[in-house]
């Protein structure tokens, strides 16, 4: 299997603080790849370095065969409670060409049903944002990254705050996009890791 993604080399400085120090590996082409490491290690730093948001040394090759499209679900997302933002609402601002406040075209709305079946989230389409879960609101911003489906899929912490319920179903999600797409997941979960990971990079904190 060849590698969708390799890293060499790859350095992040903040200041004179040293946030990564010469870190190298290769994601392969449809794996799960996670990557743990303790608190302070610089695993988000990482993920922001691949996505092209954080300065870096080093080198990040991509050997892209399909659409070379990216999707990243963060660690966190904060909704204003006092929007009336519906799960369809949510989904069909990057769907449709008209805003959402004149109604979701028939086409978006199709899309959206079969994305949050894809995600557990059946028969939410009129739930608010404002009355989701934690988990499922995972859930939603999950189905939001696989529509265009993705060649890299980058997931930070994907199971914190999930009960033991949510994250089998998020494994067995997970395990279903093997082959896919290449999946990039940062992880505290030593157990999720042995159960699902192909491949596994071990980050230290890094040192001046």
């Amino acid at each position: 299997m060849t590698a969708l993604l390799e890293v060499s080399d790859l350095t992040v400085r903040h200041g004179r603080e040293v946030l990564l120090s010469n870190i190298s590996f290769s994601v392969r082409r449809g794996s799960l790849h996670a990557l743990v490491g303790p608190n302070g290690a610089g695993k988000t730093t990482l993920l922001t370095a691949i996505l092209g948001l954080t300065p870096f040394s080093g080198r990040i090759v991509a050997h892209w065969e399909g659409s070379g499209r990216i999707s990243y679900v963060p660690q966190q997302f904060h909704v204003d409670r006092t929007l009336p933002v519906t799960a369809a609402d949510f989904l069909a601002l990057s769907r449709q060409k008209r805003p959402v406040c004149f109604g979701i075209t028939p086409t978006a709305r199709q899309r959206i049903s079969l994305l949050l079946d894809r995600v557990g989230l059946k028969g939410f389409e009129s739930r608010l944002l404002s009355v989701l879960s934690g988990g499922e609101l995972r859930r939603l911003l999950l189905a939001n990254a696989l529509d265009p489906l993705p060649e890299l899929l980058i997931l930070d912490e994907p199971a914190g705050g999930l009960d033991e319920t949510a994250a089998r179903w998020l494994d067995e999600t997970l395990s279903s996009f093997k082959g896919e797409m290449t999946v990039v997941m940062v992880t505290h979960d030593s157990e999720q890791v042995r159960r699902i990971a192909d491949h596994v990079t071990v980050l230290e904190r890094a040192r001046a």
